[in-house]
């Protein structure tokens, strides 16, 4: 069996888990991200592909029609710009692949294709870019407009965007930088190209005045799971974050989205696909499952929280439904992340909601991973032997340098020893090392 990529979906970029055993100072010291630069050297250790920082630009208010919850329990606030936490990231490590998440709504082309292409620069090749279409009309207020487009319009839109920051990205041909000292020429001016695009929705000149990415081009995550996203997702992404509940639905996506970018003229082996896990590691089987069962006590204890959060990216006010009502008799429906909702009302069935969201959001992501570590990379080894995939996001909500530590010094070296993971980088540059198997 081949190796599989590891990722770290990292949710947000300021509070983490500020109330949960182990964190430690973090609820206090929230604004200094000296844990993210430690988690960057860590999972550099644990020679990992990436870590993508999730991101929002708001503060929740659809549990109620209210800011409380959200702000009571820090659920997604506060949250710092990535771009500057990812950029202190990039400074602490040498190899780690790193993808701050910014919406083509909250920045124009040509702002964001400069800025991903310096921070390529700055990290030596070492940049991707979660590119999101939003899902809040509330983020879009705050951004002055009256709400966002319909889901699949984005996407159209999207699409035209993704001309416009290649065209900018691709202005500078490999070698336009000359630096000959004895002719005095730094750029080769024929190589630097206008770009001159004019679509629909986005408009600009051209060319990138920040030079060109040292990998050509960031890398692409996008997170795409409805039909039109997933459309986008295998025509323009290297990396898609999947979340998917079972490894039966596990498979049926990768396939769907492998054959998407075999139409769209791709190397499917090219678009590499990692699901959302969130492992709970033991020193024994039994101290695992005891930490699971605690875990699980507290999702039981939160769930109002819970529905805040799904409320938040589905645009959902769940106050108004009746906990005990059957998900499938509910009207659920959303302009945000369809995916999301579609794949919790399928997994949900005839549950009563609370239930449902306990089983969906409570614990353990695409797949349930409990165990000692060697017994939890047997697990992952399965899933993907099942799924024939490309590997694994993890992604937790009690980030303390404890699950760090758990993960990159405890799970990772037992993946190793079974061949699953790599043990040192192939490559200095991000997508090199994502083509690397």
């Amino acid at each position: 069996m081949k190796p599989f990529h590891l990722g770290w979906f990292l949710q947000g970029s300021s509070v983490q888990a500020w109330a949960e055993p182990w964190t430690g100072a973090i609820g206090r010291d929230w604004m200094v991200p000296d844990l993210f630069c430690d988690m960057a050297r860590a999972l550099e250790r644990a020679c990992f592909d990436y870590i993508l920082i999730e991101d929002s630009s708001y503060v929740g208010e659809s549990y109620g029609g209210s800011t409380e919850l959200y702000l009571k329990h820090g659920l997604a606030v506060p949250r710092q710009d990535p771009a500057v936490t990812a950029t202190l990231m990039a400074a602490a490590t040498t190899r780690i692949g790193i993808v701050p998440t910014f919406a083509t709504f909250t920045h124009p082309p040509y702002l964001l294709a400069r800025m991903i292409a310096s921070l390529d620069q700055a990290s030596r090749g070492r940049i991707g870019w979660n590119m999101v279409t939003g899902s809040s009309d509330v983020a879009a207020r705050n951004y002055g407009l009256d709400r966002l487009p319909d889901h699949d319009l984005r996407y159209d839109m999207a699409d035209e965007y993704m001309q416009v920051v290649n065209g900018l990205w691709d202005s500078w041909e490999p070698g336009a930088i000359i630096a000959d000292e004895q002719t005095g020429v730094l750029v080769d001016h024929t190589k630097v190209h206008a770009v001159d695009f004019e679509g629909r929705w986005y408009r600009t000149h051209g060319p990138l005045n920040s030079g060109p990415c040292p990998q050509g081009r960031p890398v692409i995550a996008q997170a795409g799971g409805s039909p039109r996203g997933r459309q986008f997702a295998a025509t323009h992404a290297d990396t898609i974050v999947a979340s998917i509940k079972g490894t039966a639905g596990m498979r049926a996506y990768r396939d769907d989205v492998r054959a998407r970018a075999a139409a769209a003229g791709r190397n499917p082996d090219h678009v590499k696909v990692l699901y959302l896990v969130n492992p709970c590691l033991g020193e024994t089987e039994e101290e695992a499952r005891a930490r699971f069962a605690a875990r699980k006590a507290r999702a039981e204890q939160q769930v109002p929280q819970l529905l805040a959060f799904f409320g938040k990216i589905t645009n959902i006010d769940f106050t108004k439904y009746d906990l005990d009502a059957p998900v499938d008799s509910l009207d659920l429906r959303t302009n945000g992340h369809q995916q999301s909702l579609d794949d919790f009302k399928r997994v949900a069935g005839k549950k009563p909601l609370r239930e449902a969201l306990l089983a969906y959001r409570g614990s353990s992501g695409s797949v349930e991973l409990v165990g000692t570590p060697d017994a939890v990379a047997g697990q992952m080894a399965e899933a993907m032997e099942e799924v024939d995939g490309d590997g694994f996001l993890i992604s937790m909500s009690d980030v303390s340098r404890r699950t760090v530590a758990e993960i990159a010094d405890g799970l990772v070296p037992a993946l190793q020893r079974r061949g699953l993971a790599r043990r040192a980088y192939g490559h200095a540059m991000f997508r090199d090392n994502l083509l690397e198997f």
